[in-house]
């Protein structure tokens, strides 16, 4: 039986959806196996969240709304998963604080 998810997230990082953040975005999608798609509006255009230079093409800079969905296998995990990391700050405070 195929789900699907969505969900809806305030982006804090200071410097938003730019490079290390969206790496770790693509990253954690990736590992799961449903479809899972991003946008900075609820109308779209939506674009793969498993694809690096699309996730960075968004520039959804801090302050975005950040819309996610998935289908298919584990959506709603994937969803989850990529909210929680969002509202992490994509663990980017204990990296700092980590090379300081």
């Amino acid at each position: 039986m195929s789900t699907s998810a969505e969900a809806t997230v305030l982006i804090t990082h200071a410097v938003g959806l730019h490079a290390r953040p969206s790496v770790k975005f693509t990253k954690l999608a990736k590992s799961f196996t449903a479809e899972v798609e991003v946008a900075v509006a609820a109308s779209g255009p939506w674009f793969d969240a498993k694809s690096i230079v699309k996730v960075m093409a968004a520039k959804a800079p801090k302050g975005t709304m950040l819309h996610i969905r998935a289908k298919g296998d584990g959506a709603t995990q994937a969803v989850e998963a990529l909210v929680d990391l969002v509202q992490r700050d994509f663990d980017e405070d204990a990296d700092h604080a980590r090379s300081a």
